[in-house]
């Protein structure tokens, strides 16, 4: 299930960074968009580069969202299909594959 959770941030990683660059430019009042750099003026320090860049980056799941849909329809069905094969043995009565752990002296 931690996969699954890894694979879905993953995906959505690039909006949080559109999220977090809109919030800031917003908060402080400066202009961001694709097509050029704008000054932002934040406590006498210019963080119009950072905010590009950052809203740029929002292009990345153009990639990253097919890739972990494609991730995530493929490990969800391998779980699924384990959980079934699990299912199986233990009706079956087969004891998991687990081996014992070693014997201390």
């Amino acid at each position: 299930m931690l996969a699954l959770f890894v694979i879905v941030a993953f995906a959505f990683a690039p909006i949080g960074s559109v999220i977090l660059c809109a919030w800031i430019a917003n908060a402080h009042g400066c202009k961001v968009d694709e097509g050029s750099i704008h000054p932002c003026i934040i406590n006498g320090h210019d963080y119009g580069e950072l905010l590009y860049q950052l809203g740029v980056m929002g292009w990345f799941m153009l990639t990253t969202i097919p890739g972990g849909l494609v991730a995530f329809a493929s490990w969800l069905i391998f779980l699924i299909l384990h959980r079934i094969a699990w299912k199986k043995r233990v009706a079956a009565g087969v004891p998991p594959s687990i081996p014992a752990p070693p014997a201390t002296a």
